[in-house]
C-alpha cells in the first residue's frame, strides 16, 4: 500500500500521473487530502500545523484500516510524513521524500518566494493550471498560515526528527528543483539513519507530475 501526501495548500490531484504509473505496476495507491487544503479545508478554523495534520492523517489511516504502508510525500508534505515515521514507526514500512521543503538553510520568506518563482518556468503548464486552481480554493489566508507552520517546523523540529526515523527513506528530487536544491537534499539525506538520495534528470520541484514514469522507476526500484 502506498499513501501519497501533497504539499502546501494543494490537493492530491497533482499526484495523479505518478499514482497511475505506480498502479500500472500493480501497486495500490491512496491519495488523501489533508485538512486545511483545497476542498478539505475546515471552515472558520485556522490552517492546521504539522502536529494537527499528523493527527488527521492518523485518524484517516485508522478509519481506512491501513496498517504499515509506504509513504510518498512532496514538499511541505514531507514534514507530515516524517512526523508520522518518527512518532509511529510501526505504521511506516518505507518512505519517499520528493523535494522536501522548505529548506532550513534559507527560511527567509523572500528567498523562499524567489525560489518558487524561479521554479515555475521549469514546470509544465498543465501543472500550473492545477496548482493555481487549488491555491484559489485554499485561499491566501490558509496558504500564509500553512507557510508559517512549515517555516517553524523547518527551523528545528524537522532535522531533529529525521535522526529518529527507522524506516528506509529515499530522498528524491528533480535535477532542476530550485525549491529543494541539491545541498539541502544532501543534508536531509545525511540526517536519515537509512537514507539515500536520487535525482530525476530535467525534473523540477513537482518531478512526480512532470516526470512520472522516471519517478515511478526510482520508487519501484527502492521498494524492491
Amino acid at each position: 500500500m502506498i499513501v501519497m501526501i501533497h504539499g502546501l495548500a494543494l490537493s492530491g490531484r497533482y499526484f495523479t500521473p505518478l499514482a497511475r504509473s505506480l498502479a500500472a505496476a500493480g501497486r495500490t495507491v491512496l491519495v488523501p487530502d489533508l485538512p486545511g487544503n483545497v476542498r478539505s479545508r475546515r471552515a472558520g478554523r485556522p490552517a492546521p500545523d504539522v502536529a494537527e495534520s499528523l493527527e488527521a492523517l492518523l485518524r484517516w489511516q485508522a478509519a481506512a484500516a491501513i496498517g504499515s504502508c509506504v509513504l510518498v510525500a512532496n514538499s511541505v508534505g514531507c514534514q507530515v510524513t516524517t512526523a508520522l515515521a518518527a512518532e509511529h514507526p510501526r505504521l511506516v514500512e518505507r518512505m519517499v521524500l520528493i523535494g522536501p521543503a522548505p529548506d532550513a538553510t534559507a527560511l527567509s520568506p523572500v528567498r523562499q518566494l524567489l525560489r518558487l518563482l524561479t521554479d515555475v518556468p521549469k514546470e509544465p503548464l498543465s501543472l500550473l493550471a492545477v496548482t493555481a486552481a487549488d491555491y484559489l480554493v485554499t485561499g491566501a489566508a490558509r496558504f500564509v498560515a500553512g507557510f508559517h507552520h512549515a517555516r517553524q517546523d523547518a527551523a528545528g523540529p524537522f532535522l531533529a526528527r529525521l535522526r529518529r526515523i527507522k524506516a528506509p527513506t529515499l530522498v528524491l528530487r528533480g535535477s532542476d528543483d530550485r525549491v529543494a536544491p541539491q545541498p539541502w537534499a544532501k543534508e536531509v539525506t545525511a540526517h536519515l539513519p537509512h537514507g539515500r538520495l536520487a535525482e530525476v534528470p530535467s525534473g523540477a520541484h513537482a518531478v512526480h507530475f512532470s516526470r512520472p514514469a522516471a519517478t515511478a522507476r526510482h520508487i519501484l526500484q527502492f521498494l524492491s
